[in-house]
């Protein structure tokens, strides 16, 4: 179908792929957590974004750029480290209110969307996951238009995983609020968690 070679297996691989928890994942469930469901599809279009970014750049010929590079990719690989422990630390630090939204808050909506962008595009490594994925599922005399169908196969795809996981983690966090420190401690380890992954990508640029 649409010279996608292996078509159900293709859909599969990308669901799959999807059920991986990754620093997406975490900053897009911790914007859910604190500000409901709005602002989790916002960072659910700053994930979708950054990932098409990827996807284009991937298909565009980056990825050989960046593996001719290899000083390129680890700046990016030791920036996008930075940022992810960043962001861990500021939720390990700043205090949870579980009071109403401040005026400040309301604005957050753009701020987890940059946030959700910020992680997308400052893992290199989603490039070249895409220069490998891609060619297993793509017919030899497909044309460029069987890679833009691919490509919306899976922004489709992660839009619907991703939304949906912000509606089922919204109905989760409405009930933890019923225990005082249950987003307190929710919050805490998400900012473990991205430190972890932080962590992660710093050792695999060593």
């Amino acid at each position: 179908m649409f010279d996608i070679q292996n078509y159900t297996s293709f859909v599969l691989a990308v669901l799959v792929f999807q059920l991986v928890p990754g620093a997406g994942t975490i900053a897009i469930l911790n914007a859910t957590a604190r500000h409901g469901v709005a602002v989790g599809l916002a960072a659910v279009l700053g994930t979708l974004l950054g990932d098409f970014i990827m996807m284009f750049a991937a298909v565009a010929g980056l990825a050989a750029t960046m593996q001719a590079n290899p000083m390129l990719f680890q700046a990016l690989q030791w920036f996008g480290a930075g940022y992810l422990c960043w962001m861990g630390w500021q939720l390990l630090r700043t205090p949870v209110n579980t009071a109403h939204a401040s005026q400040t808050e309301q604005s957050s909506p753009r701020v987890y969307f940059r946030q959700a962008l910020t992680v997308s595009l400052t893992n290199p490594k989603v490039i070249l996951f895409f220069v490998a994925f891609f060619p297993l599922f793509i017919q030899p005399h497909a044309s460029a238009l069987t890679l833009a169908v691919m490509m919306a196969h899976v922004t489709v795809l992660s839009l619907l995983y991703q939304a949906g996981l912000v509606l089922v983690g919204n109905v989760v966090a409405a009930r933890l609020k019923a225990l005082p420190s249950a987003r307190k401690i929710a919050t805490r380890l998400a900012g473990l968690a991205l430190i972890g992954f932080g962590l992660k990508l710093a050792a695999n640029n060593r």
